[in-house]
């Protein structure tokens, strides 16, 4: 299920938001996950570990150090490729090494080196440094691309049981030119390469941004999306610099299931950390076959809208319309009072002026401001919990969902709490309604409820991920007694509920709109 969101991106905040912990790491492998813990490796031997995905420490040096390493899993082996011999601008090669585990507490832990899989000799147009390995999910066969600015980015088959070159004797394949950091993804029925451009290891003077291209063989030809091949320089961006964070490269895919992907990579330059190398990780959404890279959710204001249903989660209670309801012509009668959740306050089926009467006459300027229709004559404010709270319950309320009518019990804050952990690439929100600290909590029955105040309490805090076509998926820490996680799900028009997460369907699909 698809949806062109063209808005998304204008709903979240630019400002730079980094991972929590130890993060600093210069051309870091793909990241992956063994017994629950996420592992990536960096030029140097630098290595770092989370228990989340969130915040990170400082790892052990692995037995296999050099340049720009890469680790993939297959089957009961993790390999790590990494460049090592290099000796002028192009003489290097790409060295093996396997482990069971990567964890060094585990008695399986024992890197064992295999044979080289790549070279460059010096002469030749190419420097066989930045290592990619790819397993091919439609035929099982296992790819290296290798390569950097001095010559072309290559490509060589590897034996997946063994992790070594499949055929030695073929001469490996050209695919791009003018790039490095190269790495292969496969999604609905094409190759993508993914490789770094610009001027790598300056710092805040970094030029690295990441572009891409596709192919339908995972031999090539990688053509971008102007129609330029990447063997004559072409190459669509993915991500560039941006905020405080300068000079992304080294992308590696961290797909998570039920259709959320995210991507490794590092920042050559975080200025809010002195200007260090970090690690960095974003959503990987598709929009018309290619790949764009999703922003990081920082926190703020929302309309929590339903892709499925058109309406928006709300508190339920009685809504009051936004500048008061609106007064009929002279001797016309007034609307009902309205019902609660955003559907009320308006005129009764039929509702007419008294025989006789109009509304009154135009006042202000451009004919607004008078009668039935002519509204106030200026604008009307936002309306804020302050202004409608005093009649709302004190205690626990119910959530639910309504047409959008800007009204306060409508709008969220979204809001990273300190120190609570988080997952892959983000930490854990809690979700109030805004100017309150009144928080969305999920109940033991697997429902939702807006709580009097915000505990802390893993029920009141909420995973946000990205997915594929841009929406989010919201779902609960921890939800009492319920051992399978739940997502926020759009069942009708005007109730909301937490159940499994299906792919397939749109019922838990949210896009956050900014009030």
């Amino acid at each position: 299920m698809k949806y062109v969101l063209l808005t998304l991106f204008l709903t979240l905040t630019s400002a730079a938001f980094a991972l929590n912990g130890a993060i600093g790491i210069h051309d870091p492998s793909t990241v992956v996950q063994d017994h629950g813990k996420y592992y990536v490796y960096g030029t140097g031997g630098g290595s770092l570990v989370s228990d989340d995905g969130w915040t990170w420490r400082a790892g052990v040096r692995p037995a296999l150090t050099g340049a720009a390493p890469d680790v993939i899993h297959i089957g009961d082996r993790y390999y790590m490729y990494v460049a090592v011999g290099l000796g002028g601008e192009t003489k290097a090669g790409v060295a093996m090494a396997w482990n069971k585990t990567l964890d060094p507490k585990s008695p399986d832990y024992k890197w064992v080196k295999g044979a080289m899989v790549a070279s460059s000799n010096g002469v030749e147009d190419s420097n066989a440094i930045d290592p990619g390995a790819f397993l091919d999910p439609t035929t099982g066969r296992m790819w290296l691309v290798y390569g950097s600015y001095v010559g072309y980015i290559r490509l060589v088959e590897l034996n997946p049981k063994t992790g070594e070159d499949l055929n030695p004797k073929e001469k490996p394949i050209d695919l791009a030119i003018n790039c490095e950091a190269s790495d292969m993804i496969y999604h609905d029925g094409w190759y993508y390469l993914l490789a770094t451009h610009g001027s790598c290891c300056r710092g805040a003077d970094s030029g690295y941004n990441i572009r891409v291209g596709r192919s339908r063989k995972v031999t090539g030809p990688y053509i971008d999306a102007e129609g330029v091949d990447m063997i004559q320089g072409g190459g669509t961006q993915l991500i560039g610099s941006g905020g405080r964070l300068i000079g992304p490269g080294h992308f590696g895919l961290i797909n998570l299931g039920n259709g959320v992907e995210k991507f490794s990579m590092h920042w050559e330059a975080d200025l809010d950390k002195g200007g260090s190398s970090v690690l960095g990780i974003r959503p990987l959404l598709w929009r018309n076959g290619w790949p764009v890279a999703g922003e990081v959710l920082t926190g703020g204001t929302f309309e929590i809208h339903s892709v499925h249903t058109g309406t928006s989660l709300d508190m339920a209670v009685e809504g009051v319309p936004v500048g008061g309801p609106r007064r009929f012509g002279f001797g016309g009668p007034r609307p009902p009072a309205g019902s609660r959740g955003g559907r009320g306050a308006r005129p009764s089926p039929g509702a007419r002026p008294a025989p006789g009467a109009r509304p009154g006459p135009p006042r202000g300027p451009g004919g607004f401001g008078g009668g039935m229709f002519g509204g106030t004559g200026h604008p009307i404010p936002d309306q804020t919990a302050a202004d409608v709270s005093k009649n709302w319950p004190a205690g626990t309320v119910n959530a639910g969902m309504s047409n959008y009518l800007c009204q306060a019990q409508q709008k969220w804050q979204i809001t990273p709490v300190p120190d609570a952990g988080g997952y892959i690439g983000g930490p854990y929100f809690k979700i109030t309604i805004a100017g309150t600290d009144r928080a969305l909590a999920a109940t033991a029955d697997a429902e939702l409820a807006v709580v009097p105040a915000f505990t802390g309490a893993p029920e009141q805090l909420w995973r946000l991920d990205q997915l594929a076509d841009g929406s989010w998926r919201i779902m609960p820490k921890a939800v009492p007694n319920w051992k399978e996680p739940v997502a926020l799900s759009a069942v009708g028009a005007s109730f909301a509920t937490l159940s499994k997460f299906d792919p397939k369907s749109d019922m838990q699909h949210w896009l956050l709109k900014t009030p």
